[in-house]
């Protein structure tokens, strides 16, 4: 059974602030800092990453996720490469198939159905791996024509990949090509191009960690998984909350909420419990989270539980 890490994805303001919020989240017990990746005026997603490495001594950085669409592959690489030389070998690379509409409407670009984008990210994942471990790539494929292309061999021995993706073709894909897939059991994307649909029913988290784990059964490195927590609420009454979130969330049933890994609300002690079972039940061992101070104590009670396992 993994050990858990947690994830702190950073809402700043200013640089100040910035590097304020990877350092608490440093002191918190979190094991990494997280940026996101979107059109807007807030910070882009890897450069911030450096100052807040800089600002801490042992927090990882990983972008949470990068748009592939937005990104060249081996532009990319090279970028995530230098980051990791600079940062002494604490960078790891989040990456997802782009789904905001909107976005690509902002800047002029095509938006793909999502098969054609989920195979597009496929590709890049794999052209990413060989050239941050230091291989000439020559590629041809429909989306990607590379001759001859290298950057930097990162400083790490492996960068860790996550692969943030939905459906069955590209969770089998990044069950063998990456080396996290994030969990996200997110639907349509609704009219504002960034909210989504939920699918958090738990019978449906259960065939779809055993369609990974059916295509994962080869490998010769254990696949982590990683589930973004999109609520976190310190209560006494879980069932209230859970009831509230019903009708905010919509097509899910008071069972669903309690159970989801993407959902995190009761006491400390109850959230720990909760996290436990996740783990026990799904193999969620990394979970990211965007709040420091009212998730802070839910990691150490999960620290204690895995120091009773050595």
């Amino acid at each position: 059974m993994r050990r858990f890490r947690f994830g702190f994805q950073v809402r700043a303001g200013s640089a100040v602030e910035l590097v304020a919020q990877a350092q608490a989240a440093e002191a918190a017990g979190f094991d990494v800092v997280h940026t996101f990746d979107h059109v807007g005026d807030h910070w882009t997603p890897l450069l911030p990453l450096l100052a807040m490495a800089q600002a801490t001594t042992t927090l990882r950085v990983c972008p949470l996720v990068l748009n592939n669409d937005f990104h060249h592959p081996v532009h990319l690489a090279a970028e995530i490469s230098s980051l990791d030389h600079l940062t002494g070998g604490r960078v790891e690379v989040g990456i997802g198939a782009g789904h905001s509409f909107t976005e690509y409407a902002a800047i002029g670009q095509r938006f793909d159905p999502p098969a054609v984008r989920k195979a597009r990210m496929a590709e890049a994942v794999e052209i990413i791996r060989q050239l941050l471990d230091g291989a000439e790539v020559t590629h041809r494929s429909e989306h990607y024509q590379l001759t001859g292309a290298r950057v930097m061999q990162s400083h790490q021995q492996r960068v860790p990949i996550m692969v943030g993706v939905n459906g069955k073709a590209a969770l089998a894909h990044a069950a063998v090509h990456a080396d996290c897939i994030g969990l996200t059991m997110l639907g349509r994307t609704l009219a504002d191009g960034q909210r989504h649909e939920v699918r958090w029913q738990a019978a449906r988290l259960d065939d779809t960690i055993a369609c990974i784990a059916d295509h994962a059964a080869k490998r010769s490195t254990p696949l982590e998984l990683n589930a973004l927590v999109q609520v976190v609420e310190i209560t006494d009454d879980r069932q209230d909350v859970a009831t509230r979130l019903v009708g905010e969330l919509g097509g899910l049933s008071v069972e669903d909420v309690l159970a989801t890994p993407f959902v995190a609300i009761g006491t400390h002690d109850e959230i720990a419990e909760h996290l436990l079972r996740c783990r026990e039940r799904w193999g969620i061992s990394y979970f990211s989270v965007r709040s420091n101070t009212e998730f802070a104590p839910v990691i150490a009670r999960l620290r204690a539980a895995d120091a009773s396992l050595s």
